[in-house]
């Protein structure tokens, strides 16, 4: 890129000290994670960014490559309350909202919440349940509240689901709705490890006991203060021209079945702001964007027509759409 639009953005690559001293917890909270997941700095900050967006976060692999310890090591850096729901295929509503039971001294029902009402949840394994159990946490995810019994309950503030699924073709899994899908502001894979990563991890001291003595490294506070500042993070209208280039092109390009929607679109943006305030700016530039944009794109994204080969959207969309 010349001098164009965003060239006044790119003289902004040295951390002020103020930005440096609002960014000490996330440094903490990606240090901290970076000792018990190792060689996954990429998605690690993707992931935060997510939860910096205020939106929930999806996290589909195969089994055994670190979906659930992702999951954890953000609960317990993060400082929130956590529950883990573990789905399975006999799972009900019931179990994930709550529900009443009589009491015989009060001589009235009384409501006995269930483990979504929580800070942080971990929805683990989520398309191994059944649609109808899956979409108890619709209602949760977008309105950040819940109605059971006939009654609406609000859920505790900051509100976050991080799932984890496998992928569709393992045995005993439903697929999420795309009504669903939509409510997770990313979703990203983690893959295996490389040679080096791998190593220490199979030397090196078991996950489970780093997890163990794993401590916060921000209070709730500073998390609240965080989303903040990502919203306040300045976006240029060329660089809003670009994200609707973007998503334009995903509505008129026969390699998909479906455009990106209006939220989607506004998801690209907020997290846009989320990534540049990892980066210590106060402003998005498009690399901002094209580091987003597969978190954020593929999971809204199917292939107009059917293949075994798997595509890379976010690359495919960076290469089609040039910077205005």
């Amino acid at each position: 890129m010349g001098a164009g639009a965003f060239e006044y953005n790119r003289r902004v690559l040295l951390k002020p000290q103020f930005l440096q001293d609002r960014n000490a917890p996330i440094e903490r909270v990606l240090e901290a994670a970076g000792r018990v997941i190792l060689g996954k700095e990429p998605q690690l900050r993707l992931a935060l960014a997510c939860l910096l967006a205020r939106g929930h976060l999806l996290i589909e692999d195969l089994p055994g490559v670190g979906k659930t310890t992702l999951a954890l090591v953000l609960a317990r850096t993060l400082g929130l309350q956590f529950q883990r729901i573990q789905f399975t295929s006999d799972m009900l509503p019931a179990d994930i909202v709550g529900v009443s039971v009589y009491d015989r001294g009060n001589g009235a029902f009384k409501f006995h919440p269930g483990p979504i009402f929580a800070q942080i949840i971990l929805a683990d394994e989520v398309n191994r349940a059944t649609p109808k159990t899956q979409s108890a946490l619709l209602e949760a995810m977008e309105e950040h509240q819940v109605t059971a019994e006939g009654e609406t309950r609000p859920l505790p503030h900051p509100f976050f689901v991080i799932a984890t699924q496998n992928p569709s073709e393992q045995v005993g899994t439903f697929p999420l709705p795309e009504s669903q899908l939509d409510r997770f502001l990313m979703r990203i894979e983690l893959g295996y490890p490389d040679r080096s990563a791998e190593r220490a991890l199979l030397s090196g001291t078991d996950r489970r006991d780093l997890l163990a003595h794993l401590e916060p490294c921000m209070s709730p506070d500073e998390l609240v203060a965080l989303q903040d500042s990502a919203r306040a993070v300045h976006v240029a209208p060329a660089l809003l021209d670009y994200v609707q280039a973007i998503v334009e092109h995903t509505r008129r390009s026969p390699e998909y079945a479906t455009g990106l929607s209006p939220r989607a679109a506004l998801a690209l943006v907020h997290s846009a702001r989320a990534w540049a305030l990892l980066e210590g700016r106060d402003k998005v530039i498009p690399e901002d964007v094209q580091a987003v944009l597969p978190g954020v794109a593929t999971h809204r994204l199917r292939p107009a027509h059917d293949s075994a080969r798997r595509v890379d959207i976010g690359a495919q969309l960076v290469a089609a759409v040039p910077i205005p």
